[in-house]
Parts: structure tokens; C-alpha cells; sequence
């Protein structure tokens, strides 16, 4: 009972955590009928096609967790939305995943063409750092916490982690993945997924002013988070349903992408995601009950995606 009970309690944060989001990048995005008017479409149909903001909620979550005021990150839990939201639309793209479905909805670039889709994506990641640099001070968060917040996201998105992880995908898919190394799933996938989420709980670890040994837990949390949705992501593609995933399965099977069922099967797979939730919960420790929103989360991420 206790179980269920943490699962509808994280089921409502989560509803209101979206709602939250929603009303403030509806305030603070621009409107459809501002010029570029084709531009700004496209960033609100791909930012409000959907999703958990499961994102969002890590930074405002983890700011609750260390004592932190929630409503100061909230402009923090919209960029991380909007730089996430960028990726998706880069990643759909033909010449990248070529995907037609994100979240039951045609994708960016099938609605808006190719080139929308790219400056769409381009202007989402911009707009998140804006979000950073302006809004957080507005919020009364001091300018120095705001630039740290500004670095962390950077460096989670660029060229040695999140961009790198996508290139490394690339570079292999080229190849033919020749190598199928467990070394080489991990190199790409620990950027390309464990890298935003660590980011998330850093930033907003940063913003309720978190000790350093804090930092350290939350970044250990989101590190294995994020290997933990990724392995579970990776085996969904293979037998998930896509009317419940919003997107289409079975593409990674078909062009023979580097993930964990393929390098490992599917049973070991399910166990590493297991082992890597231990591991998450394990890094909340120092928190008490105060992380049991978090630990359910986790939880949940195992046994349902999110």
C-alpha cells in the first residue's frame, strides 16, 4: 500500500509539475503571430506536443529535496524543457533518426519541412539560455548562481556529452557499429541521456543552495537516472507498443543501432536497468525521506516509461 501511495502521490506532482511548466512557457515563449511567425509555430507545436517533463520536474524536485524554494527554479525547469525539446526536433530529422512520430504527433520537420525544423531547433536551444540568464534573476536567484546554472547546462549539452553522444551514434551508424563493445553503448549513451538528467539535478541542487556533498549525490542520481531510462527506453523500442509510447518502435532493431538488448539481450538488459535504479537510490541516502518522491520516480521509470 505504501508503494501505491508514493506512485499517486508522484503520478499528481508530476501532473502539476507539467501544468507549471505549461502556464510559464506559455507566458515567456513567443507568440505564434510574432514574426517570424513560421519559426515561433513550430517551437510551440514541438514544445506543447506532449510529454511527463519529467526534465522540469528533476530541477524542481531536486531543488525541494535540499531545501530549496521551487518557484526560483522554476525558469530553470522550463530551459531544460526547451534545450531537451531542441534535441528531439534534431533528432527526428532524416538525416539524423528520421522519425515521423514523436509523442503520437508528426514530428517538427514533417509539419514544418526540414529547414524550419533545424532553425526551430536552433532558436529552442537559445531561448533556453535566455530563460537562464533572465528569468532566474527576476526570481531572485543571485546572478552567480544563475551563471553556474548557465555552465552546467552548456557543458551537459555540447560537444564533450550531449552533442558528442549524438555524434558518436552517427560516426558508429556510418560504420556499420562494428563496435559493439559494452565500453561503447555506455560512451554514447551515458551523453546522449545521463548527461541532461545530471544536469537537471545539479542545477537545481545549485539553486537551493546545496551543499557539495549534495551536488555530488544529486549528479550520482542523475547519472544513473539517466542509464536507467535509457536501458529501459532501449528495450521498449524492441517490445514496447506505440500507441502507448507515442513514437515508433522497432527502428533501432531495423538499423541495427548500438543499445543495450543488442549488446547485451534482453534479460541482461532488464537487469542492468534494475542495477542502475539500485543505484540511483542509493545516492539519495543522504536525503532521507525528504528524496522518497525521487525514489519512486526511479521506481517508476523501471517498471513503466516515462
Amino acid at each position: 500500500m505504501k508503494v501505491e501511495t508514493e506512485i499517486a502521490e508522484l503520478i499528481h506532482r508530476l501532473e502539476r509539475c507539467r501544468q507549471k511548466i505549461d502556464a510559464a512557457l506559455d507566458e515567456w515563449m513567443p507568440k505564434e503571430d510574432e514574426i517570424p511567425s513560421v519559426l515561433h509555430k513550430a517551437m510551440r507545436y514541438s514544445l506543447f506536443a506532449g510529454g511527463k517533463r519529467l526534465r522540469p520536474f528533476l530541477v524542481l524536485e531536486c531543488c525541494r529535496v535540499v531545501g530549496g524554494d521551487e518557484d526560483k527554479a522554476l525558469p530553470a525547469a522550463c530551459a531544460v524543457e526547451v534545450l531537451h525539446t531542441y534535441t528531439l526536433v534534431h533528432d527526428d530529422l532524416p538525416s539524423m533518426d528520421n522519425d515521423d512520430f514523436r509523442r503520437g504527433k508528426p514530428t517538427c520537420h514533417k509539419v514544418f519541412g526540414e529547414g524550419i525544423a533545424v532553425l526551430c531547433g536552433d532558436a529552442l536551444q537559445t531561448f533556453a539560455f535566455e530563460l537562464l540568464a533572465t528569468k532566474l534573476p527576476e526570481r531572485g536567484v543571485p546572478a552567480e548562481v544563475a551563471l553556474k546554472c548557465v555552465a552546467v547546462l552548456a557543458k551537459a549539452a555540447g560537444s564533450r556529452w550531449l552533442v558528442g553522444g549524438q555524434a558518436l551514434d552517427i560516426t558508429e551508424q556510418a560504420q556499420g557499429y562494428s563496435d559493439r563493445s559494452p565500453e561503447k553503448v555506455l560512451l554514447i549513451h551515458e551523453r546522449k541521456t545521463a548527461a541532461l538528467m545530471q544536469a537537471c539535478c545539479v542545477i537545481g541542487g545549485l539553486i537551493g543552495n546545496a551543499t557539495e556533498e549534495q551536488l555530488v549525490a544529486l549528479n550520482d542520481f542523475g547519472y544513473w537516472l539517466g542509464l536507467a531510462f535509457q536501458i529501459t527506453d532501449d528495450i521498449l523500442d524492441e517490445i514496447g507498443d506505440p500507441e502507448k509510447l507515442g513514437k515508433s518502435v522497432g527502428k533501432d532493431k531495423q538499423q541495427k543501432k548500438l543499445t543495450y538488448p543488442m549488446v547485451f539481450g534482453l534479460e541482461k538488459s532488464r537487469q542492468m536497468a534494475a542495477e542502475a535504479v539500485e543505484r540511483a537510490i542509493e545516492a539519495l541516502l543522504i536525503f532521507g525521506n525528504e528524496a522518497n518522491t525521487l525514489k519512486a520516480l526511479v521506481r517508476f521509470i523501471l517498471e513503466r516509461q516515462l
